[in-house]
Protein backbone atom coordinates (compact mmCIF):
# COMPACT_ATOMS: atom_id res chain seq x y z
CA UNK A 1 0.00 0.00 0.00
CA UNK A 2 0.93 3.57 -0.93
CA UNK A 3 -0.01 6.87 0.29
CA UNK A 4 -0.03 9.92 -1.87
CA UNK A 5 0.07 13.00 0.20
CA UNK A 6 2.40 13.11 3.50
CA UNK A 7 0.39 15.30 6.34
CA UNK A 8 -1.72 15.45 9.10
CA UNK A 9 -4.28 13.39 7.23
CA UNK A 10 -1.82 10.61 6.28
CA UNK A 11 -0.61 10.02 9.91
CA UNK A 12 -4.22 8.84 10.86
CA UNK A 13 -4.31 6.50 8.18
CA UNK A 14 -1.26 5.17 8.78
CA UNK A 15 -1.69 4.20 12.10
CA UNK A 16 -4.88 2.54 10.60
CA UNK A 17 -3.07 0.62 8.48
CA UNK A 18 -0.93 -0.64 11.24
CA UNK A 19 -3.68 -1.45 13.02
CA UNK A 20 -4.80 -3.30 10.41
CA UNK A 21 -1.62 -5.58 9.98
CA UNK A 22 -1.02 -4.40 5.73
CA UNK A 23 2.33 -2.93 4.69
CA UNK A 24 3.08 0.13 3.78
CA UNK A 25 5.74 0.09 1.31
CA UNK A 26 5.67 4.69 1.53
CA UNK A 27 4.15 7.58 0.16
CA UNK A 28 4.36 10.53 -2.42
CA UNK A 29 4.29 13.94 -1.81
CA UNK A 30 4.49 17.27 -4.32
CA UNK A 31 6.95 19.01 -1.51
CA UNK A 32 10.36 18.17 -2.01
CA UNK A 33 11.42 19.06 1.13
CA UNK A 34 9.32 16.08 2.64
CA UNK A 35 11.49 13.18 3.05
CA UNK A 36 9.61 10.75 5.51
CA UNK A 37 6.31 11.00 7.71
CA UNK A 38 6.21 8.37 10.91
CA UNK A 39 9.64 6.21 9.78
CA UNK A 40 7.91 5.99 6.40
CA UNK A 41 9.91 7.16 2.96
CA UNK A 42 8.34 9.98 0.75
CA UNK A 43 9.35 9.55 -2.47
CA UNK A 44 8.33 12.77 -3.97
CA UNK A 45 5.34 13.41 -6.72
CA UNK A 46 4.10 10.23 -7.72
CA UNK A 47 5.57 7.50 -9.88
CA UNK A 48 3.32 5.05 -11.05
CA UNK A 49 6.61 2.93 -12.18
CA UNK A 50 7.43 3.19 -7.89
CA UNK A 51 3.65 2.11 -7.25
CA UNK A 52 3.45 -1.39 -9.80
CA UNK A 53 0.74 -3.58 -8.69
CA UNK A 54 0.06 -2.46 -5.26
CA UNK A 55 -2.79 -0.28 -3.61
CA UNK A 56 -2.80 3.44 -3.53
CA UNK A 57 -5.00 5.58 -1.05
CA UNK A 58 -5.07 9.43 -2.00
CA UNK A 59 -4.39 10.61 1.72
CA UNK A 60 -5.46 14.31 1.51
CA UNK A 61 -8.35 15.45 3.20
CA UNK A 62 -9.92 18.09 1.27
CA UNK A 63 -12.27 16.57 -0.75
CA UNK A 64 -12.35 18.60 -3.85
CA UNK A 65 -8.37 18.03 -4.18
CA UNK A 66 -9.03 14.19 -3.51
CA UNK A 67 -11.30 14.24 -6.33
CA UNK A 68 -8.84 16.27 -8.46
CA UNK A 69 -6.36 14.00 -8.14
CA UNK A 70 -8.50 10.54 -8.27
CA UNK A 71 -9.47 12.40 -12.04
CA UNK A 72 -6.21 12.51 -13.16
CA UNK A 73 -4.57 8.81 -12.13
CA UNK A 74 -6.21 6.67 -14.26
CA UNK A 75 -6.05 2.52 -14.51
CA UNK A 76 -4.89 3.30 -10.73
CA UNK A 77 -5.83 0.21 -7.85
CA UNK A 78 -7.09 2.25 -4.73
CA UNK A 79 -7.28 0.57 -1.06
CA UNK A 80 -9.00 0.75 1.60
CA UNK A 81 -7.81 1.87 5.47
CA UNK A 82 -9.97 0.45 7.88
CA UNK A 83 -9.01 0.95 11.43
CA UNK A 84 -9.28 -2.18 13.55
CA UNK A 85 -11.89 -0.59 16.45
CA UNK A 86 -14.49 0.71 13.90
CA UNK A 87 -17.42 -1.30 14.07
CA UNK A 88 -18.80 -1.77 10.50
CA UNK A 89 -22.39 -3.62 9.67
CA UNK A 90 -21.97 -6.67 7.69
CA UNK A 91 -24.66 -5.28 5.61
CA UNK A 92 -22.85 -1.87 4.73
CA UNK A 93 -20.70 -1.31 1.59
CA UNK A 94 -17.82 1.10 1.15
CA UNK A 95 -16.20 2.26 -2.15
CA UNK A 96 -12.55 2.16 -2.93
CA UNK A 97 -10.16 4.25 -1.70
CA UNK A 98 -12.11 5.36 1.21
CA UNK A 99 -10.64 5.00 5.01
CA UNK A 100 -12.47 4.96 8.45
CA UNK A 101 -11.11 5.79 11.23
CA UNK A 102 -10.76 5.00 14.99
CA UNK A 103 -14.31 4.54 16.61
CA UNK A 104 -16.37 5.02 14.02
CA UNK A 105 -19.71 3.23 13.68
CA UNK A 106 -21.05 2.36 10.40
CA UNK A 107 -24.49 0.73 10.39
CA UNK A 108 -26.58 -1.93 8.62
CA UNK A 109 -27.48 -0.79 4.81
CA UNK A 110 -25.47 1.75 4.54
CA UNK A 111 -23.60 2.81 1.29
CA UNK A 112 -20.78 4.80 1.36
CA UNK A 113 -18.86 6.06 -1.84
CA UNK A 114 -15.61 6.52 -2.99
CA UNK A 115 -12.75 8.37 -1.29
CA UNK A 116 -14.89 9.50 1.51
CA UNK A 117 -13.36 9.95 5.19
CA UNK A 118 -15.25 8.95 7.88
CA UNK A 119 -13.30 10.03 10.32
CA UNK A 120 -13.22 9.20 14.50
CA UNK A 121 -15.95 8.41 16.16
CA UNK A 122 -17.84 9.18 13.84
CA UNK A 123 -21.45 7.65 13.48
CA UNK A 124 -23.25 6.75 10.44
CA UNK A 125 -26.84 4.90 10.69
CA UNK A 126 -28.97 2.58 9.71
CA UNK A 127 -30.26 3.23 5.56
CA UNK A 128 -27.28 6.23 5.14
CA UNK A 129 -26.23 7.28 1.68
CA UNK A 130 -22.96 8.79 0.89
CA UNK A 131 -21.57 9.60 -2.10
CA UNK A 132 -18.08 9.98 -3.80
CA UNK A 133 -15.54 12.46 -1.92
CA UNK A 134 -17.65 12.61 1.63
CA UNK A 135 -15.65 13.98 4.64
CA UNK A 136 -17.80 12.93 7.91
CA UNK A 137 -15.42 14.79 10.65
CA UNK A 138 -14.66 13.26 13.96
CA UNK A 139 -17.96 12.83 16.65
CA UNK A 140 -20.48 13.67 13.85
CA UNK A 141 -23.58 11.61 14.09
CA UNK A 142 -25.57 11.17 11.12
CA UNK A 143 -28.83 9.40 12.20
CA UNK A 144 -30.90 7.32 9.77
CA UNK A 145 -31.51 7.43 6.65
CA UNK A 146 -29.42 10.23 5.78
CA UNK A 147 -28.12 11.55 2.32
CA UNK A 148 -25.38 13.11 1.44
CA UNK A 149 -24.08 14.14 -1.77
CA UNK A 150 -20.65 13.90 -3.33
CA UNK A 151 -18.12 16.17 -1.86
CA UNK A 152 -19.84 17.61 0.99
CA UNK A 153 -18.72 17.49 4.98
CA UNK A 154 -20.24 17.41 7.93
CA UNK A 155 -18.31 19.28 10.54
CA UNK A 156 -17.03 17.65 13.80
CA UNK A 157 -19.37 17.16 16.00
CA UNK A 158 -22.50 17.96 13.76
CA UNK A 159 -25.66 16.26 14.00
CA UNK A 160 -27.72 15.52 11.02
CA UNK A 161 -31.74 14.36 11.89
CA UNK A 162 -32.99 11.28 10.58
CA UNK A 163 -34.18 11.32 6.49
CA UNK A 164 -32.12 14.99 5.58
CA UNK A 165 -30.90 15.12 2.17
CA UNK A 166 -27.56 17.36 2.16
CA UNK A 167 -26.42 18.39 -1.19
CA UNK A 168 -23.42 18.28 -2.92
CA UNK A 169 -20.48 20.25 -2.50
CA UNK A 170 -21.82 22.10 1.31
CA UNK A 171 -20.26 22.11 4.63
CA UNK A 172 -22.26 21.22 7.51
CA UNK A 173 -20.14 23.88 10.16
CA UNK A 174 -18.88 22.15 13.41
CA UNK A 175 -21.37 21.38 15.98
CA UNK A 176 -24.50 22.49 13.79
CA UNK A 177 -27.81 20.65 14.63
CA UNK A 178 -29.25 19.93 11.17
CA UNK A 179 -33.31 19.82 10.88
CA UNK A 180 -33.83 20.24 7.04
CA UNK A 181 -32.58 19.73 3.97
CA UNK A 182 -29.60 21.38 2.58
CA UNK A 183 -29.08 22.67 -0.88
CA UNK A 184 -25.79 22.13 -2.90
CA UNK A 185 -22.74 24.37 -2.55
CA UNK A 186 -23.66 26.25 0.33
CA UNK A 187 -22.29 27.09 4.10
CA UNK A 188 -24.74 25.91 7.02
CA UNK A 189 -24.09 26.39 10.91
CA UNK A 190 -25.98 26.70 14.18
CA UNK A 191 -28.46 25.39 16.26
CA UNK A 192 -30.70 24.76 14.02
CA UNK A 193 -28.48 24.45 10.60
CA UNK A 194 -29.22 27.51 8.46
CA UNK A 195 -27.56 28.74 5.39
CA UNK A 196 -25.51 31.55 5.94
CA UNK A 197 -23.88 31.27 2.62
CA UNK A 198 -22.76 29.80 -0.63
CA UNK A 199 -19.69 28.20 -1.52
CA UNK A 200 -17.96 27.55 -4.74
CA UNK A 201 -15.47 24.96 -5.04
Amino acid sequence: MYLLGASGHAKVIIDSLKASGKKISGLFDDNPEVKELLGYNVFGSFDPNRLGDEELIISVGLNHIRKKIVENLPNIRYGNAIHPSAIISEHASLGEGTVVMQGAVIQSSVSIGKHCIINTTASVDHDCLLEDYVHISPNATLCGAVSVGEGSQVGAGAVVIPGIKIGKWSLVAAGAVVMKDVPDNVLVLGNPARVVKRINI
